[in-house]
């Protein structure tokens, strides 16, 4: 039930991206219902999965690398689902649906192997971290997705050339301002996220030198997008140029703890 789940989940959610892609192949109107119908899809699918997954456990689907991904990829396409609702607008799946897609298929190759998390209040204060973590990065990848596509776009109109994305793409003010809120998004969930973990740590004795590394220099770049775009008067280019480099620079930071991690015979999420 779990693997099928997510096969079909990761189908809707690639479907989506194709679909909202057909405007670049052909003059058509954006497909909006369809796209938001297959995304939708697609999280309801994901969602019985890890339901499934957490009744035959015992466990919520927050510890092990398998269920954790599985866990962010949902969040994500969750994430990207409201985005595209109130937007009316489908461009940004282009980008956001294969994210919230790559996740769930490392989810399924890595396998749904359940962590050994904590019970009871311990538990509950170790997962209330990690949701509100994994919603922060997926606002974060909302944020940097709508960034990439504004410097796309910004450089196409600079150049004249009113192509597909032209066409496709919505204004420069709806990226920006999807930038805006999902950066600010971003920074609320992951500072509740960090809190929570430093108390935890504290409380439990439990520290990781890269874990902390990791999550700070997230905290870190997420803070300085929201700082930015509130208090320094940031413009919508330099916050959109500094959202999608961070958070790559996030993603290259998390694959080389793994690597390490991996290598030493430890663990890293």
């Amino acid at each position: 039930m779990t693997a099928i789940a997510h096969f079909v989940a990761i189908t809707f959610y690639l479907g989506a991206a194709a679909l909202a892609a057909t405007p670049f192949a052909r003059p058509v109107g954006a497909p909006v219902r369809g796209v938001v119908a297959l995304i939708g899809v697609g999280i309801l699918a994901h969602a019985a999965g890890l339901l499934a997954y957490a009744v035959r456990v015992g466990q919520l689907p927050l510890t092990g690398l398998g269920p954790s991904l599985s866990f962010a990829g949902l969040l994500l396409a969750s994430t990207l689902l409201v985005v595209e609702i109130a937007a009316r607008e489908v461009s940004l799946t282009l980008v956001a649906a294969p994210l919230a897609a790559v996740p769930t298929v490392c989810a399924v190759l890595i396998g749904m192997v359940p962590g050994q998390g904590p019970s009871g209040a311990r538990g509950a204060w170790l997962f209330a971290h990690i949701a509100l973590s994994f919603l922060g990065i997926a606002a974060f990848a909302t944020a940097a997705a709508a960034g990439c596509m504004y410097l796309v776009e910004r450089r196409e109109l600079k150049s004249r050339r009113f192509g597909a994305i032209y066409r496709f793409f919505p204004p420069l003010a709806t990226l920006d301002r999807v930038n805006h809120v999902a950066a600010i998004a971003g920074w609320l969930a992951l500072t509740l996220g960090a809190v929570l973990a430093i108390t935890y740590a504290v409380a439990y004795h439990e520290l990781s030198a890269p874990k902390i590394a990791w999550a700070a220099g997230a905290w870190v770049a997420v803070s300085g997008i929201a700082l930015g775009r509130v208090a320094g008067g940031w413009q919508a280019r330099r916050a959109a140029l500094y959202s999608s480099l961070s958070f790559a620079a996030v993603v290259v930071l998390y694959v080389a703890f793994r690597v390490t991690e991996a290598n030493g015979g430890g663990r890293f999420l």
